[in-house]
């Protein structure tokens, strides 16, 4: 079994939000794959289907991004799921907009949803894809700028990396982690 995480914010006030992309690589998966992630249980949206003749648990923290990790460790207990076969999406500003970075385990560098996540499993080492979403203007508030929305001329950009991001999840699951790397890094 696969525990897929994209973290983001719930409420309408952050959907589309540079944050959320962890969220919009869920709905992606979700559509491609006919779950629906609808369920309410471990503080998440949940949905449990299959990719490939892998079954997965797709799943949308609901508590906000800087306690993201109370959901998984509920989830890593409940289902005793291997660290290995969670795999985390989720923003990164140091890449170019609609870039990905895939990589089995690390810090959570800047990000506070990541930082909560490897705080609550102890541990840094499962997989993640980073999606990203570019560098705040400098003297730009962090925080406004990955709680705003994507200009227009990004919009092109963005939608090639989140399919970008669906496609390197399922080649995570019906390939591996390695040639998921090879083919969407960078």
């Amino acid at each position: 079994m696969y525990v897929v995480v994209g973290l983001g914010n719930p409420g309408k006030q952050y959907e589309n939000t540079r944050h959320n992309v962890g969220f919009n690589v869920i709905d992606i998966l979700a559509k491609e794959y006919g779950i629906s992630v609808t369920k309410i249980k471990h503080k998440a949206l949940i949905g449990e289907g299959r990719i490939g003749s892998e079954k997965v648990l797709l799943v949308k923290p609901q508590t906000y991004m800087n306690l993201s990790g109370e959901t998984l460790i509920d989830i890593y207990k409940y289902y005793k799921v291997d660290l290995d076969n969670i795999i985390v999406i989720y923003d990164d500003i140091d890449l170019d907009v609609g870039k990905l970075r895939i990589r089995k385990k690390g810090s959570a560098g800047t990000h506070n949803g990541m930082r909560s996540i490897i705080k609550c499993l102890g541990s840094g080492d499962f997989p993640r894809v980073r999606v990203g979403v570019s560098k705040p203007m400098k003297g730009q508030d962090l925080a406004d700028f990955v709680l705003s929305r994507f200009r227009k001329e990004e919009q092109v950009d963005l939608e090639i990396g989140l399919e970008k991001a669906y496609k390197a999840v399922e080649a995570m699951i019906k390939e591996n982690v390695d040639i998921a790397m090879n083919k969407y890094n960078g």
